[in-house]
């Protein structure tokens, strides 16, 4: 139930420009003209961020009947006369938090979510038509978290949506939900950054530089000109990109106990590459989780626009044009959730915190809720539990909810089900990041 909007010609920040940006997006709920939530995605997530009833002010595509194989395969075909690709997004990627009765209530916000710029599932990108008629491939122009912003700010114009309530994201969606403090300090009033930071640090920008090396060092990427059924498309290396991003997800202790060092037995992927040391080394459980959602990542989504997206991720510092970080959130006047997770080493707790602290030094009312976990970076989307409390009673309440607590006034970290609660371990692993 996608929808696709030109909002015309685009500049981006890089100085290029487009004649016609299409952006994909969903919406869910009605507009009374002051309850507009907008919901940034993460890397390779798409607009359908809940299994909601769509609203009525876009014309809809049909989805698939439910959120396994058969959703995806629907998606597929019944988006074929719009031009939208969600193949593998049938399933919503936060049905969890979004929804009717949920933290982020569809009954009583209207939740708009928009497909960024340079991805691969409706809005224009690299896959997508370029003014000649074939796909842009990498004549595309480069895309920033600005541009993801300044597109979104276009979009909610042409939908009619000023002063937007909140914007909430996660993982590269909290950077982009805290560029709207920045870039529009006047337009939000409460901004929730989910699992994020205000730059990537050192390590992750290493590990993003490996993955688009592994794209872009597969015969098949051809210099990003691959499209077309006479062509292969570059599997190979955009599923080790994949399996990279994976290992980033994931924390180190609950890859432990949910594979160890376990054989899976030769037959649990049958498309893992030949080794000349098979007959003496085990084919281990963690090798065939990789294999798997590495070769099923590979059927939805495009590998220039994962090139495209992960440097936009890479390149995002709150603080450029400014002299820092708090003095590029000096002119927002709302309140700001920084939210991070303990088990998390791609966006850490103390990264968090510093947004929080930047915050703080620009006097806006800041709460960094700190979540015990054992998941990792994928916290954020498996465990509606621990993000839902603190999330719906920030959007009514402001950093006041009742379930928004900051570090800094914990004393024990006893007592609520948020913060440093001090529980027994969580169950380890999942499907991980928008399951494939």
């Amino acid at each position: 139930m996608t929808a696709v909007e030109s909002v015309g010609e685009f500049r981006f920040e890089c100085g290029e420009s487009i004649d016609d940006l299409r952006l994909a997006y969903e919406t869910y709920g009605e507009f009374d003209g002051d309850n507009a939530v907008l919901v940034c995605h993460a890397l390779t997530g798409s607009q359908h961020v809940s299994n909601a009833p769509r609203s009525e002010d876009h014309e809809p595509v049909t989805d698939g009947p439910d959120g396994g194989a058969e959703a995806a395969d629907a998606d597929a075909d019944a988006d074929v006369g719009t031009g939208v690709q969600t193949a593998g997004q049938a399933r919503a990627w936060w049905d969890d938090v979004v929804g009717p009765g949920k933290a982020i209530d569809t009954t009583e916000y209207y939740v708009v979510c928009v497909n960024v710029p340079g991805s691969c599932y409706g809005s224009s990108g690299p896959p997508s038509e370029g003014p000649d008629g074939e796909p842009w491939g990498t004549e595309f122009p480069p895309v920033t978290v600005g541009d993801w912003t300044r597109a979104q700010r276009r979009l909610l114009d042409r939908l009619g949506v000023g002063r937007l309530h909140a914007v909430v994201g996660g993982s590269v969606g909290g950077m982009n939900a805290v560029d709207w403090a920045k870039h529009y300090p006047d337009d939000v009033r409460r901004v929730a950054a989910v699992a994020t930071a205000a730059r990537l640090d050192t390590q992750c920008l290493s590990l993003d530089a490996i993955a688009r090396r592994a794209i872009t060092t597969d015969p098949n990427w051809n210099g990003g000109d691959y499209y077309g059924d006479d062509r292969p498309n570059p599997d190979d290396g955009l599923a080790q990109a994949r399996r990279i991003g994976h290992v980033m997800y994931l924390s180190k202790a609950s890859m432990g106990r949910k594979f160890g060092r376990r054989a899976a037995g030769r037959g649990a992927f049958g498309d893992a590459p030949a080794d000349p040391t098979d007959r003496f080394f085990p084919y281990r459980e963690v090798e065939s989780y990789l294999d798997y959602n590495a070769d099923s990542f590979t059927a939805r989504f495009d590998a220039n626009s994962y090139l495209y997206l992960t440097r936009a991720m890479d390149e995002y510092d709150l603080a450029a044009g400014y002299g820092s970080d708090t003095e590029a959130l000096a002119a927002f006047e709302g309140e700001l959730l920084a939210l991070s997770f303990t088990g998390d080493w791609h966006f850490t707790v103390e990264q968090s915190r510093a947004l929080a602290a930047a915050a703080r030094d620009a006097d806006v009312p800041t709460a960094h809720h700190v979540v015990e976990s054992d998941h990792g970076h994928d916290a954020f989307l498996v465990e509606p539990e621990s993000v839902g409390p603190p999330l719906r009673d920030f959007l009514a309440d402001g950093v006041d909810g009742r379930a928004v607590r900051d570090e800094r006034e914990e004393s024990d970290g006893s007592d609520g089900s948020g913060g440093h609660s001090g529980g027994p371990d969580r169950a380890p692993v999942h499907a991980s990041l928008f399951p494939g």
